[in-house]
């Protein structure tokens, strides 16, 4: 079987920024985790999303090295253009009504078939773009952009890319739609979780207690608030994976093979 192209290659420069970003993230999703109960931080919870939006900074620049260092061609581009603006529309759809966020399921696919370079950039636009048209901008869509982008690179990630085919394939990509539905929207409750206006409150995040209490507490706000959204957006990812996956796999793949992203550019001498 020949092997998939890809659209965006992670090269070095690449990965060491989605590296350094992903770290800045980790740090700017779970600090209510790694700071001790007495950090000043706390002091400044309120201030910390606005902080925190200073990520978008490093994902634009996590996508220009990936594109600079790839040299991500007009097709490519056409490309990201076409699945980006699918899933910023597919977004409005379920409006957020009970988890239905079609969207998901694209980006499943399309991080699939084009790689985790291209997943990784694919997310970040996406939601970035679906933002602009449903006016979600705020100081939440830097942590939107780079969720989103984990979760379409991670459907790149999976293995089996050159061999796994038919229904096993789609088991494992609803598989892993489900679990990863489920994933973000955690780490989106972990976003907005340590500012709540309700410090009274037993699901609130106490910049005083200790970690397993406030670990406590955030599961019991996963519980009360997202559980039903998130199983709702993993369920939709499922039967949408299941039901179009077959479909919408072949087109992307017969889409790059068409492409040809990874073959040199040639020109032929003129006759003589």
């Amino acid at each position: 079987m020949t092997p998939q192209a890809r659209a965006v290659r992670l090269g070095p420069r690449s990965v060491t920024a989605l590296t350094l970003v992903s770290a800045v993230g980790v740090a700017a999703f779970g600090w209510p985790f790694l700071a001790p109960p007495d950090s000043r931080i706390g002091a400044h919870a309120q201030d910390a999303p606005w902080l925190f939006s200073a990520l978008l900074v490093l994902l634009v620049a996590v996508v220009a090295a990936t594109i600079s260092e790839s040299g991500l061609g007009p097709k490519a581009v056409a490309m990201l253009g076409v699945l980006a603006a699918t899933g910023a529309a597919l977004r409005p759809i379920g409006a957020g009504t009970a988890g239905l966020e079609p969207m998901f399921f694209l980006m499943v696919l399309s991080g699939r078939v084009l790689g985790p370079g291209f997943g990784f950039v694919l997310g970040g636009v996406t939601m970035f773009a679906s933002s602009l048209l449903t006016g979600g901008v705020g100081p939440w869509m830097p942590f939107q952009m780079l969720a989103m982008g984990w979760f379409t690179m991670g459907a790149g990630l999976l293995p089996g890319q050159d061999r796994l085919r038919g229904r096993a394939e789609l088991l494992m990509l609803a598989v892993y739609g489900f679990l990863a539905a489920f994933a973000y929207g955690t780490i989106m409750n972990l976003a907005g979780w340590p500012f709540m206006s309700a410090p009274a409150s037993n699901v609130a995040f106490d910049p005083e207690a200790a970690v397993p209490a406030n670990l406590a507490r955030f599961v019991a706000y996963c519980l009360a608030t997202s559980l039903g959204w998130d199983l709702g957006r993993a369920l939709v990812t499922v039967v949408l994976t299941l039901a179009l996956g077959p479909v919408i796999l072949r087109a992307l793949r017969r889409a790059t093979r068409r492409a040809a992203f990874e073959s040199p550019v040639t020109f032929d001498a003129p006759a003589g």
